[in-house]
């Protein structure tokens, strides 16, 4: 029998969390030999350029008008649509990630070609369309792939087969310790420029730590330099923060740091995952994180890091001077932040993925 081949779509690609699952995927599908086509936006620097047999692209636009978005969106979804009727007659599995390329599944459903999604997300506003993307997913779905515990209990699809594939580190684990080289204790986040990704709760923690010469700060963001320059241009700046822009490679920032923030507000966005608290833990950096989401499945309290909320900016004043003013404390959270890592390792994943596209390739 003759394999299916394997279609991914993802609407905008980018050097987000989404799409670099979604690499990892089709890397793994490549190594099974199995024939591999994206469809995705035509952005060139993203994940998804260049990963699979076949690149194909679908119209995508977004604007500052959350209005003008949606009907972009819309537009978007009835061309990709019209797109995947070209599979008719062919030997295909659709692969749909994140919830919105809702055109794909519809098509996938009218040809009767089985669709897989993968969900990362949550949070998708308005409510109205969260509604009725569930309802595709509900209607045309074979399997749901989650990337947290969390999130599958949270966006249950009852009726459907559903499991959950953690994701994974790309890059092999770092050296055992980090040794310190320069004095200073520097603190890392790295987020979206989105004000529920704790950006200002991150500035009052760097403006409540401004009487510790020791402690430092450090934000890169994922926009351009100008988005960033525009955002901060009335904003008050403590002299203790470095703020980046977009950064193809991260690897310095983690190495020259020595904690890792995640400060999302735990009622604004509840993080799926966390796919850069992991790469942080991989580089031995400890991590304070949200209690709640698909963090609290990586970070245990006083092993791997703390739980604090964002808006708790007193406690985490505090777990910062405590981790950083004691040498063994921090040696032992380091090491434990990067054994951790070790449960999401790229072979875990890939041979989760194995086995799934393995019991894809039988499925009628």
């Amino acid at each position: 029998m003759h394999s299916k081949k394997m279609v991914f779509i993802h609407l905008f690609n980018d050097r987000s969390g989404s799409p670099k699952v979604l690499s990892q995927v089709i890397k793994t599908a490549v190594n099974n030999n199995i024939a591999t086509e994206v469809i995705t936006s035509g952005h060139g620097d993203g994940f998804l350029s260049d990963v699979a047999d076949v690149q194909s692209r679908l119209f995508y636009k977004r604007s500052e008008n959350k209005l003008l978005t949606l009907g972009y969106y819309l537009i978007s979804q009835g061309l990709l649509f019209i797109q995947c009727l070209k599979y008719k007659k062919q030997n295909v599995v659709f692969y749909v990630n994140t919830m919105m390329p809702f055109g794909a599944a519809l098509a996938g459903k009218l040809l009767k070609i089985p669709v897989y999604y993968h969900v990362h997300e949550t949070s998708i506003k308005p409510n109205v369309l969260k509604r009725f993307l569930r309802f595709v997913i509900e209607k045309t779905s074979t399997k749901v792939v989650f990337v947290s515990n969390y999130l599958m209990q949270a966006e249950n699809f009852a009726k459907l087969s559903q499991v959950v594939i953690h994701n994974a580190l790309d890059t092999a684990v770092e050296q055992p310790y980090r040794i310190k080289e320069e004095a200073g204790f520097t603190s890392l986040m790295i987020c979206s420029l989105k004000a529920y990704k704790g950006v200002m709760e991150f500035l009052a923690l760097a403006r409540r730590s401004e009487g510790d010469k020791h402690l430092n700060f450090t934000l890169v963001l994922n926009a351009s330099q100008s988005e960033v320059d525009s955002y901060f241009s009335s904003i008050d700046v403590p002299g203790n923060v470095a703020i980046y822009p977009r950064q193809s490679d991260m690897s310095g920032f983690y190495s020259r740091s020595d904690l890792l923030l995640n400060l999302s507000q735990p009622d604004g966005w509840i993080e799926t995952f966390g796919l850069t608290i992991l790469e942080g833990m991989s580089h031995g950096l400890p991590v304070i994180v949200p209690p709640v989401g698909g963090p609290a499945e990586l970070v245990r309290s006083d092993i791997e890091g703390y739980l604090i909320s964002s808006y708790n900016i007193e406690e985490l004043y505090r777990a910062i001077c405590r981790i950083s003013l004691d040498p063994m404390k921090y040696k032992r959270l380091s090491g434990n932040a990067l054994s951790r890592t070790r449960d999401f390792s790229l072979e875990v994943f890939e041979s989760k993925f194995s086995t799934l596209f393995n019991e894809m390739q039988h499925d009628t």
